[in-house]
């Protein structure tokens, strides 16, 4: 196992929330840079920390050997300077429950920082870089400062599970590792590495303000069944909901607009939402653009507009 140190400050979101790293082969004038190189270096079991404003937000475990990927749509502005031909590595983040900021214990950190691909100046900031190394000492430190976060890799056991049909099929598919089988069949039911990663950007049900986590479902915006194997496993694609919210905008009977206002099916008894204590002109925060991109599948796909 080797660790690593990748900073994502402006594309943390999107990395995070749909379990990956990405980056460009080369530099835009077809040079190498090291800090993309390292991508090939990194293996399943590695344990990756992750810097966002000066603060270590989450650690994460590799799952995968880098593979070629194309830049992610949903980086938008942030990589229009990268080339469009990338590494993807997949990597299970886990979100420390205190950020560690590495500045406030340099004088710890330092003296374990190698002179070459440091990670950080000797001032705590971050240096200019992507991906780099870091030895064995400076990873046991920082999970020591971090609290021991409990890391483990998803579960790859799908003997206990209990399928649908649909299930069944992703089983069956010879082209998915057990690990990714896995994790999509959780997904599927709202729990494992979604839910994980929907809790990134999500903190309670967006229209009871219900914030305790075993009350709340993790609901699919974009279904389950019309998405893709990413999408089903983005936390973008997701929303913590409490149950009977999570029935109606299942079933397509509410929907959002952007802007948080909620939207009641023409085909909903009103009378439910006055009993479920739901106001009709109800508005919410706002989403940002990549739940955006998933409610307007909703809107168009799920939610019942019309009478029939």
């Amino acid at each position: 196992m080797n660790y690593w140190w990748v900073n994502q400050n402006r594309t943390w979101r999107q990395e995070q929330g749909g379990g990956y790293m990405w980056s460009p082969k080369v530099k835009i004038n077809g040079t190498r840079n090291p800090y993309y190189d390292f991508m090939t270096h990194v293996s399943p079991g590695d344990i990756v920390f992750s810097l966002v404003s000066r603060q270590i937000v989450s650690v994460g475990v590799v799952l995968s050997n880098a593979y070629t990927c194309l830049k992610p749509q949903d980086f938008g502005s942030a990589g229009a300077a990268w080339s469009k031909d990338g590494w993807r590595v997949d990597v299970e983040f886990q979100q420390l429950e205190r950020p560690l900021e590495p500045r406030n214990h340099m004088a710890l950190i330092r003296p374990l920082m190698a002179e070459k691909y440091k990670p950080l100046k000797n001032n705590g900031d971050g240096q200019e870089l992507y991906l780099t190394t870091i030895n064995h000492e400076l990873g046991t430190l920082l999970l020591k400062l971090a609290g021991d976060p409990e890391i483990s890799m998803p579960l790859t056991d799908l003997s206990q599970l209990g399928f649908s049909s649909e299930e069944q099929e992703l089983i069956l598919d010879q082209s998915l590792r057990e690990t990714n089988k896995a994790t999509l069949i959780l997904a599927r039911r709202g729990q494992g590495s979604f839910r994980q990663r929907v809790s990134l950007f999500e903190k309670e049900c967006r229209v009871t303000g219900v914030a305790q986590s075993q009350l709340l479902i993790a609901s699919h915006i974009k279904p389950w069944r019309d998405s893709s194997n990413e999408e089903r496993v983005s936390g973008h694609n997701g929303l913590f909901l409490s149950p009977h919210v999570d029935k109606l905008f299942d079933l397509g009977f509410i929907t959002f607009e952007d802007n948080g206002q909620l939207v009641p099916s023409p085909l909903l008894d009103l009378e439910v939402l006055d009993r479920w204590s739901i106001a009709k002109d109800t508005k919410v925060k706002r989403f940002d653009q990549d739940q955006a991109f998933f409610l307007d599948h909703h809107r168009n796909n799920v939610f019942e507009a019309e009478y029939v």
